[in-house]
């Protein structure tokens, strides 16, 4: 090696350990400093706890209490996940002090929490380590966690809103995934969100966040991101580029969303230099209400703004069957009462009739005659508008059904895993064997095809209708988003509308389809509780009702309702 080059490889280095030293020694922000005059507040911890929701797990978390709470009004949430040592990591403790002091920011407690970890059972053992299973998984399991057992404990001591307004969550990589699912999974308690370098990648299933927030109905959240170009690019994805779609979906949904990007890599040193501005975006405006986005972008837009569930029926023990007359009023069953019910025009809520054992899904036909599935005495049954009840088809298992314009119909057997067809005058034969549990059925508005869930499975199945009322053609047509916790969808009831959608009650919300079984739009279940069905009605047949749990509730859409017993409809042909 001669001289030349010796000193030429010497400066090089000298050169990039100094830019490396450089990196290291950032300059930080005024505000990520303790300042003379500024108030200070309490670091409290480590605090142990023992989980119920994660089972045998300890953790320590800490609080940061202000100087300026006052225990007579309620402060704000601050929540960090990965412990003090993030929390420190970003000067989160200086930061509050600072933009607390110059009212830039509001009161709040922090709680700064570490994931969890099962103990080793002996010396040569390893322990469990909780933080992937916990953080970068969806679902609502850790959200409970927070609200069901930190967030309790922390108020036996400390004043802490419960406005979701009131609440901010974050987290750096798989703990920036944890604090969006929070939120995402439950608004009602998390509205703000702050991400750095976050793991939206195909760990545990986050890589599915994008899809999942083009099809949603918005939720109201605020979203700050941040990461680097040279973060990860591992087997389960690219980092950055999973944060540029998180980004692009939620402009896409019409979210509050704001990002920095920089050139680093899988650390918190972009995150550190922007972590007051990112605080003080988090808490603009406040304490102004976070808005929900908008679907005036998408291909399927039926949302109305500030048209909501509204609650028209409640005091139920398991609502289902929903079905609207020609003036539109809804009758439903309360299936555990063996009561069906009707809410009139004027809102009147009524029983139409009691003593129907099990029953379960209902429809009109032709004849005017509400048709129900009976199932608790092994019979589907028809009523007269005054009550009057008759067997149509005897020795029978039944669940939901649907009557056509010539008065035949198809009715599920979820435990014998059948579907019927019965004629006018109440001769039934088995058509289609095999689906896991089919429940809800619906025809197309031109009534040539036949839908049935499966609340086992992820599809809802296509038939082809034979002219002699056979079907054809079976096939796993519709796809349907599944949540976290469970393999099955949960479809249950469906409708559809005169464009030819699909409207399908499951446990991930009311998912909507196109024509092709793509499903363009999740509207959010009304409240917890099993979604069992849905129908159109009103007077315009413009208004989605839905049972769920022990309730009925109502919401009006951009979309017009179609009624199997009536004549055919030819929808338009779908884009594809």
């Amino acid at each position: 090696m001669n001289y030349l080059f010796r000193l030429t490889l010497l400066s090089t280095l000298l050169v990039c350990n100094a830019t490396l030293f450089a990196q290291d020694k950032q300059t930080l922000p005024e505000d990520s400093k303790y300042h003379d005059g500024v108030p200070k507040g309490e670091i409290i911890g480590p605090i142990k706890w023992e989980s119920k929701i994660f089972p045998g797990t300890v953790r320590d978390y800490w609080l940061y209490v202000p100087e300026q709470y006052n225990k007579e009004k309620p402060a704000c949430l601050f929540i960090a996940q990965d412990g003090l040592n993030r929390a420190k990591g970003w000067h989160i403790p200086e930061i509050l002090d600072n933009l607390i002091h110059k009212n830039e920011v509001p009161v709040q407690i922090g709680i700064f929490i570490s994931p969890g970890v099962v103990p080793a059972a002996n010396s040569n053992a390893q322990a469990r380590f909780n933080r992937s299973f916990e953080y970068d998984a969806l679902g609502d399991r850790y959200a409970r966690f927070l609200i069901e057992e930190i967030i309790p404990e922390v108020k036996k001591s400390y004043n802490i809103s419960d406005d979701p307004n009131d609440r901010a969550i974050a987290g750096a990589s798989s703990g920036a995934i944890c604090a969006f699912t929070a939120a995402w999974e439950r608004p009602d308690q998390f509205r703000r969100v702050l991400s750095t370098i976050g793991t939206y990648v195909g760990l545990r299933g986050g890589d599915a966040y994008p899809v999942l927030i083009r099809k949603h109905e918005p939720k109201p959240l605020r979203v700050f991101l941040s990461d680097g170009r040279n973060d990860l690019n591992l087997y389960g994805g690219e980092w950055f580029v999973a944060n540029q779609a998180m980004l692009s979906a939620l402009e896409f949904s019409g979210y509050e969303v704001e990002h920095r990007w920089g050139d680093g890599g899988h650390n918190s040193k972009h995150a550190v230099q922007i972590m007051p501005d990112a605080m003080r975006w988090l808490w603009k405006n406040y304490p102004e209400p976070i808005q929900a986005g908008t679907t005036e972008n998408r291909r399927t837009d039926l949302l109305i703004p500030n048209e909501n569930w509204e609650a028209v029926s409640s005091g139920h023990r398991f609502t289902e069957g929903p079905v609207a007359n020609d003036m539109g009023e809804l009758f439903f069953t309360d299936i555990p009462n063996g009561s069906i019910h009707k809410i009139s025009a004027d809102g009147t809520v009524s029983t139409f009739a009691e003593n129907s054992p099990g029953v379960n899904g209902l429809m009109f036909g032709p004849d005017g005659k509400l048709y129900a599935c009976q199932n608790g005495n092994k019979q589907i049954v028809r009523y007269t508008m005054s009550g009057e009840m008759e067997a149509v088809c005897k020795g029978v298992e039944s669940n939901d059904l649907v009557v056509l314009h010539d008065g035949s119909g198809y009715f599920t057997d979820p435990n014998n895993k059948k579907v019927w067809r019965f004629s006018p005058d109440g001769k039934t034969s088995v058509v289609d064997t095999g689906i896991e549990r089919p429940n809800g059925v619906i025809v197309s508005p031109d009534q040539t095809l036949l839908t049935v869930s499966d609340t086992a499975g992820r599809f809802t199945y296509s038939f082809q209708i034979q002219p002699d009322g056979k079907l054809a053609h079976k096939q796993a047509y519709g796809h349907l988003h599944l949540p976290d916790s469970t393999g099955n969808s949960g479809a249950d009831g469906m409708t559809v509308d005169t464009e030819g959608r699909l409207y399908v009650t499951t446990r991930q919300g009311l998912q909507v389809l196109d024509q092709p079984g793509r499903v363009h739009l999740i509207i959010d279940k009304p409240q917890d509780g099993w979604l069992s069905n849905v129908v159109f009605g009103g007077k315009n047949f413009d208004t989605l009702y839905v049972t769920c749990g022990d309730k009925v509730f109502k919401r009006r859409v951009k979309a017009t309702g179609v009624q199997p017993w009536k004549a055919p409809v030819k929808p338009p042909k779908p884009r594809l």
